[in-house]
């Protein structure tokens, strides 16, 4: 089985609690049962880590990068402005997913800039939990497509 790192940023471990009426009722345990389980359908071994510090997120895509592990980022609020996580995205050597569960684009105008688009394979948003399992899809068809 191919790994896979589903990496989270700031304040994702409040899932359930935080504004509710934009992440919805679901925690970070279901967000990350969710991953699990779309992994094993898509034959990965998804591992799922969530931080709040900036530099403990650039050493997890430093160690994917060196260990060519495919990723799905969600950067939170670093999106919008660690140029940090930019450039330690710009050294992967496997595809990279960025992820929302909002749709930042309709949300505050600060939102609407990505800092980190440009150097990920792409970016899926606004679909709820439901974009975690879309960007590990996106990610299977992309290791299907190197594979041949």
């Amino acid at each position: 089985m191919r790994t896979v790192h589903v990496l989270n940023g700031p304040n994702l471990s409040r899932l359930g609690t935080r504004e509710p009426d934009v992440y919805g009722a679901e925690t970070f345990a279901d967000l990350a049962a969710l991953c699990r389980q779309t992994g094993r359908e898509l034959g990965l071994s998804v591992e799922v880590r969530q931080t709040d510090d900036e530099a403990e997120l650039v050493g997890w895509l430093h160690e994917a990068a060196d260990g060519r592990i495919p990723v799905v980022l969600n950067p939170a609020a670093f999106t919008h402005y660690s140029y940090a996580l930019r450039d330690a995205i710009a050294q992967r050597t496997a595809p990279l997913i960025e992820v929302h569960i909002s749709n930042p684009a309709a949300r505050e105008e600060f939102r609407h800039t990505s800092v980190v688009a440009a150097v990920a394979t792409g970016t899926i948003a606004g679909f709820g939990l439901g974009s975690y399992a879309l960007a590990l899809r996106a990610l299977a068809d992309l290791l299907g497509e190197e594979g041949q």
